[in-house]
């Protein structure tokens, strides 16, 4: 029985926390607070998280998990890379947006007087969504006969780039900016210009 009750409380936690970080954007969230928040002593957080950043690691574990799984599906049902790099942009804005306290961690600016090691987490996960859509541009010559007007790698810089703008707008206007706001009109003139024939000269 404590066994499943310690999941539970873990994920309770989290989830608090992800709704401190939404209502009380701009402010710095204590454990204090955040244990009155859940309805525990900090002494119980504490059993569960040995440390705030702790708590924090375990929001971008999820972050993680849930966008590279669904990238994973995308990759298995949809076989051009066009369409393949406007749905992973979607569905990382899409997930900020559902998900603005996390947003904020997605942002960095949460993480600020936090350890380094978090800002560097949330980095890497940055690092390595943008070697995805680097894969998917390169291997659109094998599957296509397509290839990118500038190179692959300043292709998805520029991709994602556009994302964690967005993301970025949303969080500074306190989630009013939605991250999807104009995002298909601009995917659309963004597409456009991705790819030329591979047979063709630069």
């Amino acid at each position: 029985m404590s066994d499943d009750r310690k999941p539970r409380r873990r994920e309770q936690i989290l989830q608090a926390l992800a709704i401190m970080l939404e209502e009380d954007s701009g402010k710095r969230i204590t454990t204090a607070a955040l244990a009155r928040q859940v309805g525990v002593s900090e002494a119980a957080l504490y059993r569960h998280f040995p440390s705030k950043a702790r708590m924090f690691e375990g929001l971008i574990d999820f972050i993680e998990e849930s966008i590279f799984a669904r990238i994973t599906r995308i990759l298995d049902d949809i076989p051009d890379a066009t369409t393949r790099c406007g749905t992973i942009l979607s569905l990382l804005l899409g997930f900020a947006e559902k998900n603005p306290g996390l947003a904020r961690v997605l942002g960095g600016d949460v993480l600020t007087g936090e350890t380094s090691r978090l800002r560097q987490r949330v980095h890497q996960l940055f690092e390595r969504l943008e070697t995805q859509l680097k894969q998917v541009l390169r291997e659109a010559e094998l599957r296509e006969g397509l290839r990118t007007n500038i190179s692959a790698s300043a292709t998805a810089n520029l991709l994602i780039a556009q994302a964690e703008g967005r993301i970025s707008q949303y969080v500074r206007s306190d989630f009013k900016r939605l991250p999807t706001e104009y995002w298909e009109d601009q995917w659309t003139l963004l597409s456009g210009q991705l790819f030329r024939n591979a047979s063709q000269p630069a």
